[in-house]
């Protein structure tokens, strides 16, 4: 186990914030039992990107776009859903993915999340990733240690790094269930030369759940994401001591260019990982 219960942190922000994504949780809750039962008649449309965007995006985009304005800390808010063009005027800011995972929710998967991450001059100063079907949250500071919250018991939980042997361990690989590009096999083909795998699949931003659980090692991203897609995950895996790279080694910047679509990336949750990925691109 990767988390230990504790008493809860006395921040003001992150009380506010449980109050909002307790809210969104259910929202979105709500949507998926309504997709489940009536599938049919479930608003469903494509963005120019071919994307499919659903009326659970809009209705938890919908809520956020008031309830973000109500914290203590007011800032705008770029979000999936929403509109970009003032975004460069814009220091700091709430990056927002309503639903994170749309593919998963209409695959009738469970391995949906709500993204939403503060940043400043750039850099993601503060990362929450909600998973409704779990009812709990992850929450973190830059270079402080993640909490975990369960909503159905009001219980705290602290990152704590457990002691590995790195040698003798298996990499853990978190994949999406699409993932089978002719760059993945390569990638997956050359790892294997340097320990054992073991595939997990996952969707989306779920995976950074599971990696902040111990679950998944390295994260290798071949095919396009936005910069909400990654914002929180990378957030909290810098916080436990790994990261989120490009294949050029750095990590990834928010609202710096003129598009929002992120490279190919790494995302890993110890240095040695990373020294391992890279040397397989």
């Amino acid at each position: 186990m990767m988390f230990k219960q504790c008493i809860a942190p006395k921040d003001t922000l992150f009380n506010e914030i449980i109050v909002l994504l307790d809210k969104a949780n259910q929202i979105l809750r709500e949507q998926y039992q309504q997709y489940l039962l009536h599938s049919d008649t479930f608003n469903i449309q494509q963005k120019e990107d071919q994307s499919a965007v659903t009326q659970a995006d809009f209705s938890v985009h919908s809520y956020f776009s008031t309830a973000l304005q109500n914290l203590t800390q007011k800032y705008p808010v770029l979000s999936e859903e929403g509109k970009h063009n003032e975004r460069h005027a814009w220091d700091t800011f709430w990056l927002l993915d309503p639903l994170d995972g749309t593919k998963e929710f209409l695959a009738k998967r469970p391995e949906f999340t709500i993204n939403l991450s503060l940043v400043q001059h750039g850099k993601t100063e503060l990362g929450i990733i909600s998973v409704p079907q779990e009812n709990c949250l992850y929450i973190g500071y830059a270079g402080k240690k993640p909490f975990k919250y369960q909503f159905s018991d009001h219980t705290w939980w602290v990152y704590e790094k457990s002691d590995i042997c790195l040698a003798d361990q298996v990499l853990r690989i978190g994949m999406s269930h699409q993932s089978d590009s002719k760059q993945m096999q390569y990638f997956l083909q050359q790892l294997e030369k340097i320990s054992p795998l073991q595939i997990i699949h996952a969707g989306s931003a779920y995976k950074f759940c599971l990696m902040l659980e111990g679950l998944i090692d390295i994260y290798p991203r071949f095919h396009p994401t936005c910069e909400w897609d990654t914002s929180a995950g990378q957030c909290l895996l810098e916080s436990i001591g790994g990261g989120l790279w490009s294949h050029t080694q750095t990590p990834f910047m928010y609202n710096q260019r003129k598009t929002l679509l992120n490279g190919n990336f790494i995302a890993f949750t110890h240095m040695q990982y990373a020294k391992y990925a890279f040397q397989c691109l």
